[in-house]
């Protein structure tokens, strides 16, 4: 359970850094809960032959024709068919964490599970910033707006692909930053020099190594990205981005006033956002091993 005086330090580090990361958000039975959890979606993955989509519940699959065995690499939305995650996304240290940062009305705007396994050769991200992947005509103020989550379900390091950051890049505006086309984002590292055509010092990047259970969150215009996994094991990490709930009708209700939504009947049909709308070659998945 968070306190609120580490809420307050992480709205700090976050305002002035673009990220912050708050140890043990999650720990004890409630970890072993989410892990088991976790699994479960991954197993519910698996039940599809190909990627998967059905509203805003989606599941990216590498199918066994290509590669011997079925992989889940990521499950969009899966609240949908996992009750824990449902009111995992809304609870009240979410809250505790998001409201001195963006109020007590908040909507979700995306819910994600990123499975990275070892061996294959391009489950890393080159550095980018997320604001590419919103439509601002959608919302008001997104980038102030706006704050991602991103919770380690299995240690991060640096050897299986943990997050890496840039501080401070929050303030640089937008960089355009590997916008060669969304098929590029995982294909390849992301070269100093091109960091350093748009200013930044590869130097000051800082690889956030988690815990089980620790949480980082960056805001969209926070450069970041990260490495192939090259241990002999799978990685887990769940993301969760929220945005003030009066600058845009999209997403899911997570808090009015501060009061826990849960979700509705059935998935939501909405327009997603332009990565899953076009995805083109970013799951082309002939090129994922070696």
């Amino acid at each position: 359970m968070i306190t609120t005086a580490e809420a307050k330090a992480a709205a700090e580090q976050y305002r002035e850094e673009g990220y912050a990361i708050v140890r043990g958000f999650v720990d004890g039975d409630e970890l072993q809960r989410l892990q088991k959890e976790t699994q479960a979606v991954y197993e519910e993955g698996l039940k599809h032959h190909a990627t998967f989509r059905h509203g805003n519940l989606n599941f990216q699959i590498l199918p066994e024709a290509q590669f011997g065995k079925r992989y889940v690499l990521q499950a969009y939305w899966f609240s949908w068919v996992n009750r824990y995650f449902e009111e995992f996304r809304r609870n009240p240290d979410y809250l505790k964490l998001l409201e001195s940062l963006i109020g007590r009305d908040i909507r979700q705007i995306a819910q994600q599970l990123h499975w990275k396994p070892p061996g294959a050769n391009v489950t890393g991200y080159r550095f980018h910033q997320d604001i590419r992947f919103r439509n601002q005509a959608d919302f008001d103020n997104i980038v102030e707006a706006t704050v991602t989550t991103g919770l380690a379900v299995d240690r991060a390091t640096k050897e299986n692909g943990c997050l890496q950051v840039v501080p401070g890049s929050h303030k640089l505006g937008y960089l355009g930053l590997s916008d060669e086309g969304h098929g590029q984002l995982m294909k390849g590292l992301t070269a100093e020099s091109e960091l350093e055509a748009v200013g930044i010092d590869p130097s000051s990047i800082v690889s956030l190594e988690l815990e089980p259970g620790d949480l980082a969150m960056w805001s969209l215009l926070t450069v970041h990205g990260s490495a192939p996994n090259t241990s002999q094991h799978d990685r887990a990490f769940a993301l969760s981005s929220y945005v003030r709930a009066d600058t845009t009708q999209r997403g899911e209700w997570a808090f009015k006033d501060g009061q826990s939504m849960p979700l509705g009947d059935k998935p939501k049909l909405c327009k997603y956002d332009q990565l899953f709308e076009n995805p083109g070659p970013f799951y082309d998945t002939t090129q994922w091993w070696n």
